[in-house]
C-alpha cells in the first residue's frame, strides 16, 4: 500500500508540476496576450520567440527545463521512501516523473489542457537523469537546425535519437537488465511524446511550408 501511495505521490506532483506551463505564464502576466493565439499555437519557446521575442523566449526555456528537472528530482526522493522490498527499479521513479511533466506541459490542466510541445521540459528531466546524453543529443539538434534552420526538425531528431542513445549507454554501463529495459522503455516514450506533439509539424516539413528559424512566420 505504502508503494502504491509513493507512486502516486511521484505520479501526480510531476503532472502538476508540468501544468505550470511558463510560456502560457509568461505571455499572459508579462504581455496581457495568450501565445496560445499566435503562430503554431503552442506555448513553447520557438513560438513565444517568434511571438514576442528574445526575453520571453529566454523566461519560457528556463522555466520549462527547471520544472523539468525539479518533477524528476521530487520523483527520486519520494522513490527514496519505498520499501527495502518493494523490487523497483530505482529508474522506475525519474522516468514516471520525466513522462507524466511532459504529459503536463502538453496537457496542463490548469490552461484547458493545451501547452506546449515537451521538448524542453523533456530536456530538463534528461538533465536530471542522464546529463551525459545532453551534449550528444545537443549535436543531434544543431546538425538538423545549423543546415535547414527548422527547430522542429531538430526537436524530433533528438527525440528519435534519446531511446537509442539511452540504450547504448546502459550497455556500456552495464545496467541490470530490468533498470535497461526501464530507462529504454522510459526514453521511448519521451521521445514518442515529443514527435507525437510536433505531426503537424511534420505534416508541413513534407508539404515544404515549416517555419525556418530567422524567417517571417504568416499567422
Amino acid at each position: 500500500m505504502m508503494t502504491f501511495f509513493i507512486v502516486l505521490a511521484a505520479a501526480a506532483q510531476a503532472y502538476l508540476l508540468g501544468s505550470v506551463d511558463t510560456g502560457i505564464l509568461v505571455s499572459k502576466y508579462l504581455y496581457h496576450d495568450d501565445v496560445r493565439n499566435h503562430g503554431s499555437g503552442a506555448a513553447g519557446m520557438t513560438n513565444m520567440l517568434r511571438t514576442f521575442g528574445k526575453k520571453a523566449a529566454a523566461l519560457t526555456a528556463a522555466g520549462d527545463v527547471l520544472k523539468g528537472v525539479a518533477a524528476v528530482c521530487i520523483g527520486r526522493w519520494l522513490f527514496g521512501f519505498l520499501p527495502a522490498d518493494a523490487a523497483v527499479s530505482p529508474y522506475l521513479g525519474v522516468y514516471l516523473t520525466a513522462i507524466l511533466a511532459v504529459v503536463g506541459h502538453t496537457k496542463p490542466i490548469y490552461f484547458g489542457f493545451k501547452g506546449g510541445k515537451g521538448v524542453l521540459v523533456a530536456g530538463g528531466a534528461i538533465l536530471a537523469i542522464q546529463p551525459i546524453l545532453l551534449p550528444l543529443l545537443t549535436v543531434v539538434f544543431l546538425l538538423c537546425l545549423v543546415p535547414t534552420g527548422m527547430v522542429s526538425l531538430g526537436s524530433i531528431a533528438m527525440a528519435a535519437s534519446y531511446p537509442v542513445l539511452t540504450l547504448i549507454y546502459g550497455l556500456l554501463k552495464g545496467f541490470a537488465a530490468d533498470d535497461l529495459i526501464v530507462c529504454v522503455v522510459g526514453a521511448a516514450i519521451m521521445g514518442g511524446m515529443v514527435i507525437w506533439m510536433h505531426r503537424a509539424n511534420i505534416q508541413r516539413i513534407r508539404e515544404g511550408k515549416e517555419y525556418r528559424f530567422g524567417s517571417k512566420h504568416k499567422q
